[in-house]
């Protein structure tokens, strides 16, 4: 039996449809459609009417594909853009009926908790370990102690969409801009002391991204040289050679500087998950399905 989940986040909706594997999640399909409603909150504060109607057909298309590939629990979950966005009881209001089922908006504990769980899912790390989530408009933190389970964690209200509009980058970007987003994400983050880990993963599309130019494995060296590299093309260049969006490429000078500072605040290398978000919402889905198959909700 599979589940599903469609994401709603800051730039791009995102399908996972799923069933229970040994090592946690197997991804059965997906999809994704860039969408851009981080760009609306930031420059208007609301989600505009265009926007929304894009939204809508995208989670209604989404639905379909996940009933039709034999889900039996579908999940909309919506992360800042349902907390940031004015308009944010309309967004739920139009995602809801689009999808057919409840639109959940989740807090910044449950998105860095999902997170968390999800990056983790199957995972053979022992000890202390940080799970760090970068999307458009948000940063979410996670760290489990020895204890085992998410212990400690945040969320910041920065991205790096959120972070390229507020402070722009020529295309190339120069060294000063890059000095100028590092500052910004440095502020960002100067009231954040998370404890310190044994290990880091970091999951989320600039990560992925990140690890086609640089590599798996993202310490200070590997971050220095991804800010090289995206200094010394353009991003139509930069998207075509390691196969990430255009749109991607063009956020990824932010997004960089926002793992840089959590890199430093962590201390560790951050090593590139494959799990997340989605995945920690389709083991919660998982878990649920016993009850369904025994007449339950």
């Amino acid at each position: 039996m599979h589940v599903a989940v469609i994401d709603v986040g800051s730039n791009t909706i995102r399908l996972l449809v799923a069933a229970r594997a040994n090592d946690g999640v197997a991804r059965v399909t997906g999809g994704k459609a860039v969408v851009g409603l981080g760009a609306d909150i930031e420059e208007f504060g609301a989600v505009s009417a265009g926007k929304l109607t894009e939204a809508a057909e995208c989670l209604g298309g989404f639905a379909e594909i996940a009933w039709a590939a034999g889900s039996v629990l579908l999940d909309v979950v919506v992360a800042s853009p349902g907390r940031q966005a004015e308009n944010r009881d309309l967004l739920v209001h139009t995602l809801s009926r689009a999808a057919g089922v409840p639109t959940r908006v989740l807090s910044r504990d449950d998105e860095a908790r999902l997170a968390f769980e999800g990056a983790l899912s199957g995972s053979e790390a022992e000890g202390s370990v940080a799970v760090v989530d970068i999307g458009g408009g948000s940063t979410q933190i996670a760290v489990r102690t020895l204890s085992g389970g998410p212990a400690w964690l945040t969320s910041v209200d920065v991205g790096s969409l959120r972070l390229s509009a507020r402070v722009a980058c020529s295309d190339p970007p120069t060294k000063v801009e890059l000095a100028a987003q590092k500052a910004e994400a440095a502020d960002a983050f100067e009231h954040v002391t998370p404890p310190l880990p044994h290990e880091a993963v970091a999951v989320g599309g600039t990560a992925r991204a990140l690890r086609r130019l640089v590599g798996r494995s993202l310490g200070p060296e590997e971050l220095a040289e991804a800010r090289r590299l995206l200094r010394s093309d353009r991003a139509e260049v930069i998207a075509a050679r390691y196969d990430v969006d255009l749109w991607r490429a063009r956020s990824l000078p932010a997004g960089t500087a926002i793992l840089s500072q959590v890199q430093t605040l962590l201390g560790v290398p951050l090593e590139v998950g494959r799990g997340g978000l989605r995945e920690g919402v389709a083991l919660e889905l998982l878990d649920r399905l016993p009850a369904v198959q025994a007449g339950g909700r």
